[in-house]
C-alpha cells in the first residue's frame, strides 16, 4: 500500500506543473485515469483492513480533489467529494465488493467466485428462518477474525446483508450499481440524495 500511496502523490504532482495548460473538464480525467485508477486497481481486497491504513489512501483521493479544484489544504474536503460525486474509500471499497457479489450471485462473475455465495433461501435447513425470505446471504463460520473476515465468501456475504431490498433486488447490473452508489453515497455523506442518474462508478470515471 504504501508504494501505491507514494505513486499516486508523485503523479499528483507532475500534474500539478500541467494544471493551467489544459481545460478543466481534461485534467479531471487525467487525475481520475492517472490517479484514482490506482486505488481502484483491485480494491475490493482491502475490505476490512485498519482504518489507519484505509486513510492513507483516502488523503490521495483528497489531495486529487483538492488539485482539481486548485484548493489549500487546510480548505474542508467534504463538499468538494460531494459535487465529483465520489465515494470515499471506504464506502468505494463496499461498493466494488457489492458489485463482485452481485455478479456472482447472477453468474457473470468468474467460475470459483460463484459457488462461494450462497443465499438463505437456497439452504434448505433454513428455509423456515425469517432471513429465508429476503435475498440475505449465508456468511460462513471462520476461526481467524483477522483472516476469515476477509476473504470473499464471508466479507462479500457481510456487506450484501447490509444493504437494503430495494438495492440487492436490482433485476440488472446497471441499477445495481446505480442504486448502490446512491445508498452508498447518503451513507457517506449524511444525504438524501435520490438515485443517482448519472455514471455508476465509485467516482464517475473507473468502472467496478
Amino acid at each position: 500500500m504504501q508504494r501505491t500511496v507514494s505513486c499516486c502523490f508523485a503523479t499528483l504532482r507532475q500534474l500539478r506543473s500541467i494544471r493551467r495548460s489544459v481545460p478543466s473538464s481534461v485534467f479531471q480525467l487525467l487525475v481520475v485515469a492517472l490517479v484514482l485508477s490506482w486505488l481502484d486497481y483491485c480494491n475490493s481486497l482491502l475490505i476490512n483492513l485498519p482504518a489507519s491504513l484505509i486513510q492513507r489512501l483516502q488523503s490521495v483521493q483528497n489531495a486529487a480533489a483538492r488539485l482539481i479544484f486548485n484548493m489549500r489544504r487546510s480548505e474542508h474536503i467534504i463538499d468538494v467529494l460531494i459535487s465529483l460525486h465520489w465515494l470515499c474509500v471506504p464506502e468505494w471499497i463496499v461498493f466494488k465488493v457489492a458489485t463482485l457479489t452481485y455478479r456472482a450471485l447472477h453468474g457473470t462473475a468468474p467460475r470459483y467466485m460463484t459457488s462461494q455465495s450462497t443465499r438463505i433461501a437456497d439452504m434448505s435447513n433454513r428455509r423456515r428462518l425469517r432471513s429465508a425470505s429476503s435475498n440475505q446471504l449465508d456468511v460462513p463460520s471462520f476461526r481467524l477474525p483477522t483472516v476469515g473476515n476477509r476473504t470473499f465468501p464471508i466479507a462479500g456475504a457481510k456487506v450484501w446483508n447490509s444493504l437494503p431490498d430495494d438495492v440487492t433486488s436490482a433485476l440488472s447490473l446497471s441499477t445495481f450499481r446505480r442504486h448502490l452508489k446512491s445508498y452508498l453515497f447518503r451513507c457517506c455523506y449524511n444525504t438524501n440524495a435520490r438515485t443517482y442518474s448519472g455514471n455508476s462508478g465509485p467516482h464517475g470515471g473507473v468502472a467496478a
